[in-house]
Formats: structure tokens, sequence, C-alpha cells
């Protein structure tokens, strides 16, 4: 299989091979955010549950290329780290109906995506899918524009997902072609908004940039998000700011014409 399309694929596998096991009711798919960092800084995720499902709690993290891990694992009064995550830099807390797992002092190890499970043993669902993403100091970074537009309804919106050299000596950063994923993260969507494009590549600015371009035609409101790319290269994975895109419509305007009657006595 090849590696540009593992990261879709995975998404929609973690969310429907029998991780979220619920028989009383259908249950919908989440979106799944996205949180930039930097190496250093502190992360902290939020897992929300209700009064009924206060009974076993899991964290799992599920990174780029590798299977899933547990984090921690518990009941919704005490959930224990495993070995592995079991220092200084994890902890977990909890306020009401609220769980928490905060990441210390943040790298590269920890970019991933991470996701909560709460319930019985007998109603257990996936909640809560965030994306950490890790942006070190790297000699290249990836720029996105516009950072908003909005769109008419029927309209379509030209995203762009640049890859830029900070070294002014080292002017061939864009050797070949690298893999780009476009991903959106917009609230109410009823699956993982995962899209996948390799645009034409064109070099600029001496060769010290490639950069990569999605049209998208926003036929209505549901295709309103931001939209983020992330560039594959050098074994790791450089993650942009994201784009807002707005959708809208036109109102629709009709024409009444005003008739008076009258009445005539002759």
């Amino acid at each position: 299989m090849h590696l540009q399309h593992w990261w879709t694929i995975q998404i929609y596998q973690w969310r429907g091979q029998g991780l979220t096991i619920n028989s009383g009711r259908k249950q919908m798919p989440q979106p799944i955010s996205v949180t930039v960092v930097k190496p250093g800084d502190t992360v902290t995720l939020a897992c929300l549950f209700t009064k009924d499902e206060a009974g076993l709690l899991n964290w799992y993290k599920m990174k780029f290329g590798f299977m899933v891990q547990t984090v921690a694992a518990g009941s919704f009064d005490k959930v224990i780290l495993v070995e592995q995550f079991d220092n200084s830099r994890f902890t977990i807390t909890k306020e009401g109906y609220l769980n928490f797992l905060i990441i210390r002092n943040v790298s590269k190890e920890d970019e991933a995506t991470y996701f909560c499970q709460v319930g019985t043993p007998y109603t257990l669902k996936i909640t809560n899918g965030t994306i950490v993403a890790v942006n070190g100091k790297n000699l290249v970074y990836v720029k996105q524009r516009p950072e908003a537009q909005s769109v008419q309804a029927g309209g379509s919106v030209k995203l762009q997902c640049s890859l830029l050299s900070k070294s002014k000596e080292n002017r061939e950063q864009c050797p070949g072609e690298h893999s780009v994923y476009w991903f959106r993260a917009a609230a109410g969507e009823a699956h993982p908004a995962v899209i996948y494009t390799q645009s034409h590549r064109s070099e600029e600015e001496e060769k010290r940039s490639c950069v990569y371009n999605l049209s998208k035609t926003i036929h209505n409101s549901s295709d309103a998000g931001t939209y983020y790319c992330a560039v594959l290269t050098c074994g790791q994975i450089l993650f942009g700011e994201g784009t807002t895109v707005l959708g809208w419509s036109t109102p629709i305007l009709r024409e009444y014409s005003l008739v008076q009657k009258t009445n005539r006595s002759d």
C-alpha cells in the first residue's frame, strides 16, 4: 500500500472496525480536530462524557505509520497511565464530566492522533479525536494561503500550500515530489473530513519552494470549515496553519406585482 493513502484509510478503519461499540443507538462519527504546537509546549486534550457514560475510560494514541497504543486505561474515578507513558510528562486529571490528558514538553515523538473511549462494559464509544501536530525548528516550513475566504454557494476556492525554505545557502529544498495531505476540521460533520490530493508542483523563488494547489467547490455551508495541508517530506510531516472557508448562499429574490382592484359603478 502506498504511504500517501495510508493516513486516510487508517482513520476510517479506526472509526469503523469495532472500536465504537454501542448496540443501543446509532452512532455518528465525529470530526477530528487539529492542535498545532511547538516542541516544549504543553498540550491539554479533553474527553467529554455524560453521567450515563461515566464508567470505563481509556486514552489511545495513533502515531502516523504505527499501530494504536493505549496511553491510559481505567474507570471514571481512576484512570491509570500505562508503563510507557507513566512519567512526569503525562498527567490525567478530571473536572466534573471532563477528563483531561496533559502532555508537557511535547516533542516530535508525541505527534499523533489521540482518542478517548468512554462507556460501560456493554456500551463503549470512541470520542474526542484530536490530531496533535508538532512543528519544530525545521529548515523548511509550510505556509497556507489565504488565511480565510468567503465563497458563495456553487463557487470554488483555491487553496495554496507552499513548502518554503528558511535557508538562503541551501536553495535546493525541493528536489522532487512530496506527498501532500489536505483535510478539514468542521463542527457537526458526519464523518472525519479527510481529503487527499497531490496537485501540479511548481517551483518559485529560485527553487526554494514547492507550491501545491487545491481547487474546492463549495456546494453549500456543509463544505465550510478550516482546511489544513500537511506535507510529508524527509520522513516528517509539516503542518500548515489552515485556511478558514466560509460558505454562504445568495438570497433568492422574487418579484411580486401589486394589483389594485377598484369597483366602478356606472
